[in-house]
């Protein structure tokens, strides 16, 4: 009976991510078709086929690959694994960002000036990591490393909650757009898959209650609120959120 749960579990979780992935190239497909008549949708769809490729296919795959030797370094390695998930984590939201703000400043390639279109605030890397995306996420990181230490949430429970995390952040800054749930479930759930593996051999952890859930959605996004108030009013007061026109 438990190996029957256990394999019905596994192939919940692949038509998951299959929906999600189909989703996502469904979307990317459509820009590209309708990027033919339009030069900024389609350099719009050459950015995001770069993340699928570059961070949700080469992270995916990685993050199937590694997994299970970062849950046996995770259970040989006793103490700090607090610590060691934010920074695990927050290493590859650095990548995620290096991947997607060489994107934007593809434009020229894919046929508009720069700045016409783009998938991060700037074409800046520091300017991104340091004053729009990564350090507003830390304090999320934080959350998710505390409450992984003491709840045994599972990692793919992990990857859909932080992914639907991520899709409120985009939401908050952008406005909501329910056509990108997929995308942003992707993108900010590989964030924090294969580092949650490190508590995978953790004993003693409590198990999750289903109120959790929602809860682990949205308290990393009230986390944020300081460092965002922080950002605004003490370290870079008036710095632009988007450093381009509007597309």
């Amino acid at each position: 009976m438990a190996s029957e749960t256990g394999r019905h579990l596994i192939s919940t979780k692949r038509l998951v991510v299959v929906g999600l992935v189909g989703w996502q190239i469904l979307l990317t497909l459509f820009l590209t078709v309708a990027g033919l008549e339009d030069r900024k949708v389609w350099a719009l769809a050459g950015m995001l086929w770069g993340v699928n490729l570059l961070w949700i296919a080469g992270m995916g795959c990685l993050s199937i690959r590694w997994r299970g030797r970062v849950a046996r370094y995770g259970a040989g390695s006793g103490k700090w694994l607090g610590v060691k998930f934010f920074g695990f984590v927050t290493l590859m939201a650095l990548v995620e960002e290096a991947i997607t703000t060489a994107m934007t400043n593809c434009a020229p390639l894919l046929g508009v000036e720069m700045g016409e279109v783009y998938i991060t605030a700037s074409g800046n890397y520091l300017d991104v990591v340091l004053f729009h995306s990564v350090v507003v996420f830390l304090p999320q990181f934080a959350i998710w490393g505390w409450l992984l230490k003491r709840y045994a949430f599972s990692p793919f429970a992990v990857f859909l909650l932080y992914g639907l995390t991520g899709f409120v952040n985009e939401a908050l800054f952008s406005g909501p757009n329910p056509l990108a749930l997929a995308q942003w479930i992707l993108i900010y759930g590989l964030l924090v898959y294969l580092p949650a593996h490190l508590f995978e051999g953790v004993a003693d952890r409590r198990a999750v209650r289903w109120w959790m859930y929602p809860v682990a959605v949205v308290l990393p996004i009230l986390a944020s609120i300081p460092m965002v108030a922080l950002l605004l009013l003490v370290i870079a007061p008036g710095h632009p959120s988007i450093h381009f026109p509007p597309m």
